[in-house]
This record gives C-alpha cells, sequence and structure tokens, in this order.
C-alpha cells in the first residue's frame, strides 16, 4: 500500500466524522459523512440525506462522490481518496469503484453499523445467490430489443469509454 501522511489523513477523517455528526444531529439521516479528497485539497463532501431526501442512496459517500465529480466536472476521479466515517456499504463501495477512488479510509466496520441496524449482511448473501433464489425476483425479457440499443452504442463512432 502507497504510504500517506497519517496526521493529514487523521484530519481529513475528523472532518468526514464531524459531517456525520452534522446530518445525524439535523435529522438528515444515519451517522455518516465522507469527503473526496485530491491532491490534500477537499474536493467533495457529503452526509448521509436518506430521510431528508426520501431517497435510499443518499448515503454519505454517494453524496460526497456526487459532489466532488459536480465540482470538477468530471465522473472520474483518479488520483482521489475517500474519507467516510464508516466501512462503506455494497452499493457505496460499487460507487467508488465505479468513480475510480484510489483508496478508502474508514472510521466503524460495517459490522458497528449493523449493530445500529444498518445491517448489509442480507445483500452480501443476495448477491451471492444464483439469480434465481434471489429475495427479490429478476425477469429477463426483450433481450433482442435491449441488445440492438447496446450494439447500437458500440459502434457509436462518438461513445465515450467510461
Amino acid at each position: 500500500m502507497n504510504l500517506y501522511d497519517k496526521e493529514q489523513a487523521e484530519t481529513f477523517m475528523r472532518y468526514a466524522i464531524a459531517l456525520g455528526r452534522k446530518g445525524m444531529e439535523a435529522g438528515n439521516g444515519g451517522p455518516f459523512g465522507a469527503i473526496v479528497v485530491k491532491n490534500g485539497n477537499i474536493i467533495g463532501e457529503g452526509w448521509n440525506r436518506v430521510l431528508s431526501s426520501n431517497d435510499p442512496t443518499a448515503h454519505g459517500e454517494i453524496v460526497a462522490i456526487r459532489d466532488a465529480c459536480n465540482r470538477i466536472q468530471s465522473y472520474d476521479l483518479s488520483g482521489c481518496e475517500l474519507y467516510t466515517s464508516g466501512e462503506p456499504c455494497p452499493m457505496c463501495l460499487s460507487a467508488i469503484y465505479w468513480a475510480r477512488l484510489d483508496r478508502i479510509f474508514y472510521g466503524f466496520k460495517i459490522q458497528a453499523a449493523a449493530e445500529a441496524c444498518f445491517d448489509d449482511v442480507l445483500i452480501y448473501q443476495e448477491l451471492n445467490k444464483p439469480l434465481n433464489q434471489r429475495l427479490i425476483p429478476e425477469v429477463q425479457m426483450l433481450e433482442p430489443e435491449a441488445l440492438k440499443v447496446l450494439k447500437d452504442y458500440i459502434a457509436a463512432p462518438n461513445r465515450v469509454i467510461y
């Protein structure tokens, strides 16, 4: 693992934790705050806003990633690090990989979040099951029509690969 400035990392982590407290105390959602840092500068921040926005995807990490991408006008956060008060859930971890973040710093583990009723165990279990055994049924339909759009996208000369 690449080296990092421990003192600076702790300062950023304390800020992410403070954002989690801010959102929690405002009633926005759970105690999850996050920041995106590039070259020692915060370029995005957020806290859990699930309750205040009625958006189940408005986790602190997602909000911070959206803020950072908006600020730098890019979907690519290569060269950036994420600081988050809690270990990312499966959705947030996926977003972190899609955004191409370089490193994650987190405070408490998912087991501690589970004790506060933020339990991701079901999601992990479902991801490991065959599609036909999951709790939420998945039904494939109109594959030829959907594939036509995909093939048109692949053939588009001005397509951006991301």
